[in-house]
């Protein structure tokens, strides 16, 4: 397989990726975990390994084994995806400047 195949294959599976995580809500804000800001990393390693870095709004937060559970899910059922590896961080820690402008419209922020 040529290189630009190989990429322009990565690009379409992180695409299909990042859709299935756009299906994923944090339960207490209407609006999808990846435009708030809560994806820090898609890496997709040899074998269509993917390996997700997020955090939560809060250490605290009340979802916090739902919704990195969820994303694991959304993600397996991903055509053309192997195994997902996802990996909680609070470094650095969530701030509300890290949602996309879509999520601050929809949550008044704007």
């Amino acid at each position: 397989m040529s290189e630009t195949k190989a990429n322009n294959d990565t690009l379409a599976l992180k695409e299909d990726i990042v859709r299935a995580i756009k299906n994923v809500f944090d339960p207490e804000i209407p609006v999808d975990v990846y435009e708030l800001g809560l994806i820090y990393e898609i890496n997709i390693l040899p074998i269509n390994n993917v390996e997700i870095v997020m955090t939560l709004t809060s250490p605290s937060c009340p979802a916090a084994e739902s919704i990195p559970s969820e994303i694991e899910m959304n993600v397996k059922a991903v055509e053309g995806v192997n195994d997902v590896n996802i990996e909680l961080t609070f470094d650095p820690p969530y701030a509300t400047d890290m949602m996309s402008e879509e999520a601050k419209l929809e949550l008044g922020f704007m």
